[in-house]
C-alpha cells in the first residue's frame, strides 16, 4: 500500500450536531481538506456566520473552520468527496424501539453520490449489526457499485461528552474498525492525524458497535443501581450524598451520585442493544430493570417534592415553584430528552404556577413551555422563594449561594 498524505482525502461530515461540527473543526484545523454537510438550512446559516448556538467549540476554532471548509446543505457541492463520515442521531421510538430513519436517509443520500473508491465511516450509535445489514446494503442499492470492491465502510463510535470542555474530541481514544484492511489503514491514518489520545483498533466493525453501547449501557446500569440506593436511603432517613462520601474513601469505589438520566446517549443506547437482544430471543434483564429505576426516577423525584412541601409546611398553591435548570445535564446547554421536562409535566397536571431559569440553554428550546403556561426566565429571577433544583449548572451554583429562599434539591435531600 502506497505513502498515505492528507491530500489524498476530502473528507464530508454529513450532520453537524454536537457530534459533527468537532469532529469537521478537528480535521480542519489538522489541515485536511473538509466539508460539513447539514440537511439544515438554518443550522449551516448560523455556522457560517460563525455562531454555534450549542457552544460545542472554540469561537477560534469555529472560524478555522468557516474559512478553511465548505459548509452546506447543498448535496451538489459534496460530490467531489471521497470519504463521508455520517454522525447523525439515532433516537427512539415512542415504544422504545430504535428508530433509524436519520442514519437511513443520510445512507441514501450519501450513496447517491458516493463513487468507486469511497469510504463511509459511520459514527452514530447503533446496536451491533447495523452498519453492515442495514447501512451498507442502502449504499449498494442507491450508488449501484459493489461493496468492498468498489466502495467499503468503517465504524468509529463517536465518544463526545456534550458540555465538557476538559475531555475534549482530541483527548479521547478513538476505537476504529474497516470492512477490510486496506480501508482499516486509511480510517486508522484519517482519526490518528486528529486524534491526539490515539486509537484501538477493533476487529471488526461488530465489536466496535457494541463497544460504543457497551459503554453507555454501563454507566446507565451503575446509575440505576445509585438511584435505587437513594430511594431507600431516603427511605430511612439517611443522606445519600454523605454516604457515597464515605464509601468513595475506598480506592475501588465508582463513585456516581443520583440523577434523572437523559440526553441523547445513555437514556436511548439501552434501548438499542436490547432490541437486538430481544431479536436473538435473550432477555437482558438487568438492563431491563436499570432503564426502568432511571425512566421512573421523575415520578419518584416529584413524591419527594410533595414531601418537602409538607414537611416544610410549604403551601405550594398559593406560590410559583421556580425550576432551575433545564438541559439534561450540568454546564451543558442540550436539552435532548431532558427529564427536567417530566417534573414540569407532573407538577403542571396539578394547575401549579410554575417558573424556569436556565442560564445556557437557548429560549427557543424552551417555547412549547412558555406556550403551555410556564413562566420562563431570560434574566436570574429575584421576586421568587420556592427553587426546585435541577440542573446545578455553575451560574445557578452562585445564585443560590446568596438565595434566601427555600430550595429543593433531589440529589441531597434534606430531613430536617
Amino acid at each position: 500500500m502506497k505513502n498515505l498524505n492528507k491530500e489524498d482525502y476530502k473528507i464530508c461530515i454529513v450532520g453537524l450536531g454536537y457530534v459533527g461540527l468537532p469532529l469537521a473543526a478537528r480535521f480542519s484545523l489538522k489541515g485536511f481538506d473538509v466539508s460539513g454537510f447539514d440537511i439544515k438550512k438554518e443550522r449551516i446559516n448560523q455556522l457560517v456566520n460563525k455562531i454555534d448556538i450549542n457552544n460545542d467549540i472554540s469561537d477560534a476554532n469555529l472560524e478555522t473552520l468557516v474559512k478553511n471548509s465548505k459548509l452546506t446543505s447543498n448535496i451538489d457541492e459534496i460530490k467531489k468527496s471521497n470519504i463521508f463520515i455520517i454522525t447523525v442521531p439515532t433516537p427512539i421510538n415512542e415504544d422504545k424501539t430504535p428508530d433509524l430513519e436519520p442514519l437511513i436517509a443520510s445512507s441514501k443520500l450519501v450513496g447517491s453520490i458516493i463513487k468507486k473508491g469511497s469510504i463511509i465511516i459511520y459514527e452514530s450509535t447503533v446496536y451491533p449489526g447495523v452498519t453492515d445489514e442495514i447501512c451498507t446494503s442502502i449504499l449498494e442499492e442507491k450508488s449501484n457499485l459493489i461493496f468492498n470492491k468498489d466502495f467499503s465502510t468503517g465504524y468509529s463510535p463517536e465518544r463526545i461528552v456534550p458540555g465538557d470542555k476538559v475531555n475534549t474530541i482530541e483527548k479521547i481514544k478513538k476505537v476504529v474498525s474497516a470492512s477490510n484492511e486496506e480501508t482499516l489503514k486509511i480510517i486508522s491514518f484519517i482519526y490518528s492525524s486528529i486524534i491526539d489520545a490515539g486509537i484501538h483498533i477493533a476487529p471488526t466493525i461488530r465489536v466496535a458497535e457494541a463497544a460504543k453501547v457497551t459503554e453507555n449501557i454501563q454507566r446507565d446500569v451503575n446509575i440505576a443501581l445509585i438511584n435505587e440506593m437513594h430511594q431507600l436511603y431516603t427511605a430511612i432517613g439517611i443522606n445519600t450524598n454523605e454516604v457515597i462520601e464515605a464509601a468513595s474513601s475506598k480506592w475501588n469505589f465508582m463513585k456516581l451520585t443520583p440523577g434523572m438520566v437523559g440526553g441523547h446517549c445513555i437514556s436511548i443506547d439501552p434501548y438499542y442493544l436490547m432490541h437486538k437482544s430481544e431479536m436473538s430471543g435473550y432477555v437482558p434483564n438487568i438492563m431491563r430493570a436499570s432503564r426502568k429505576i432511571n425512566d421512573d426516577m421523575s415520578n419518584w423525584v416529584v413524591e419527594q417534592f410533595l414531601e418537602f412541601s409538607k414537611r416544610k409546611k410549604i403551601d405550594i398553591h398559593n406560590m410559583e415553584i421556580t425550576f432551575f435548570g433545564y438541559s439534561f445535564k450540568e454546564n451543558c446547554s442540550d436539552t435532548r430528552n431532558t427529564k427536567v421536562r417530566d417534573l414540569i409535566s407532573l407538577l403542571n397536571e396539578m394547575n401549579l404556577e410554575i417558573g424556569l431559569w436556565d442560564p445556557i440553554v437557548d429560549q427557543n428550546d424552551m417555547n412549547d413551555l412558555k406556550q403551555s403556561g410556564i413562566k420562563v426566565y431570560s434574566n436570574p429571577p429575584t421576586e421568587i422563594e420556592l427553587v426546585f433544583l435541577c440542573v446545578e449548572h455553575d451560574e445557578i451554583h452562585d445564585f443560590l449561594t446568596n438565595f434566601k429562599g427555600l430550595v429543593f434539591d433531589y440529589k441531597n435531600i434534606d430531613f430536617h
